[in-house]
């Protein structure tokens, strides 16, 4: 085994939360090193929404301009029943009197902007690629990371001042840390996903959700500045139905292959009049399977001079649109936290303590807005509205961490 001498935080995972954090690190003096386990980095997956508190720190790290030049401003969240008839609205981002948009953006775009900022402000070689992290000792002082890299064939061994588990779905720190609770719980929803070039949809600037009498769900809406300045629409499609009881899951991935056919049936008796939604399917050059599931929280993330980020730390249902901006909350909370000087495992415990209580609450929050959503399926259409104009409020005060009403 080879010893890498490396910098202050090593960070396992190179996804948004991980590549956030070296950046805000990196603003604030602190080196790190990052350690992915793919062999190549590449644009993966679909569409994704960074709420409006998310954008405000990305845009404090200097990427306001780049995320403007490709993603879409969301302006409105309309909520429709499967004849197409509007159910209710909300304006959302600036329209809503945030400071920043809420931008509705591919999730490989955001990477890879992450990614360029970091090689540009950090050098090549803080991004170690290949190099999956296979445990963690601790000493007195320091952390010691032993991985396998790939490309020499070869074990290595990383020792710093603190490790950062940024690795994701499948986390080994978390593993390492909490070998007995990872559990993953399903909510017996499957969800397919898609993107899909159209002629145009809405005003270019509305997300649409979707809600049949099954509790079927589809929410879509654009995410592509390049294919609006042609006119186009580029189309991040969701469709959410229910397939079986909760209950745990064994496992899961974001990038399984689904199919046409598994689609169609749920959407069989469907018209919004204005979009063809079967068509939308049938157009998409891919199609993503995956189980809807999330974690229950932990009662404490880390453990002296190791922490989780993100979905590591706190895998949540994809309900809310808030998965990704919770990491980069907390990649931003660690910087600040690490920045102060001092005890590193002090300055850890104060980042868990600030941000997993709001995180908790948004995971669970997460649960109860999907629940609401469904219970509203077969409600009378002015049932519905005022319905949902009460669930989606509750859910924001939660993120807001403020009072319903407020």
């Amino acid at each position: 085994m080879s010893n890498d001498t490396t910098a202050d935080i090593v960070i396992a995972g190179a996804g948004i939360g991980g590549l956030t954090a070296a950046l805000a690190l990196h603003a604030r003096g602190i080196t790190s090193t990052i350690l992915e386990a793919a062999a190549e980095l590449r644009p993966l997956g679909v569409g994704i929404n960074i709420q409006p508190a998310a954008v405000a720190e990305l845009t404090a790290l200097g990427l306001g301009d780049a995320m403007a030049a490709t993603a879409i401003p969301t302006r409105e969240h309309r909520y429709i029943d499967h004849t197409g008839v509007t159910l209710w609205a909300e304006p959302r981002g600036i329209a809503a009197g945030h400071p920043c948009p809420q931008y509705s953006l591919h999730r490989g775009e955001l990477q890879t902007l992450l990614l360029n900022a970091v090689r540009e402000r950090l050098g090549d070689h803080a991004i170690r690629t290949g190099v999956r992290l296979q445990g963690l000792q601790q000493t007195g002082g320091s952390v010691r990371v032993h991985a396998h890299d790939r490309a020499r064939g070869a074990d290595v061994m990383f020792e710093a001042t603190a490790l950062v588990g940024a690795d994701g779905l499948h986390s080994v720190v978390r593993a390492c840390l909490h070998p007995e609770h990872g559990a993953l719980n399903g909510a017996g929803v499957i969800m397919w996903r898609g993107l899909t070039e159209l002629d145009g949809f809405l005003d270019g600037r509305t997300m649409i959700l979707v809600n049949d009498k099954r509790a079927t769900r589809l929410v879509a809406y654009p995410i592509s500045v390049r294919h609006a300045a042609h006119g186009k629409a580029l189309l991040n499609w969701v469709l959410l139905a229910r397939t079986g009881a909760p209950g745990p899951v064994d496992s899961a991935g974001w990038d399984v292959p689904g199919r046409l056919a598994d689609i169609l049936p749920h959407v069989a008796d469907w018209d919004l009049g204005w979009l063809d939604v079967r068509a939308v399917f049938e157009r998409s050059a891919q199609i993503l399977r995956y189980p809807m599931i999330d974690r229950e929280p932990l009662e404490r993330w880390g453990q002296g001079r190791v922490t989780l980020l993100g979905d590591a730390a706190h895998l949540m249902y994809p309900i809310g649109a808030n998965g990704a901006s919770q990491a980069i909350l907390d990649a931003v909370a660690l910087a600040a936290e690490l920045s102060g000087g001092g005890d590193v495992p002090a300055a850890l415990e104060r980042y868990e303590h600030g941000r997993r209580p709001a995180t908790t609450a948004i995971t669970l929050a997460n649960r109860k807005m999907d629940r609401g959503e469904r219970a509203t399926s077969t409600r009378p259409a002015d049932d519905k509205a005022a319905e949902l104009a009460a669930i989606t409020a509750e859910y924001r005060a939660v993120v807001e961490r403020r009072r319903p009403g407020s």
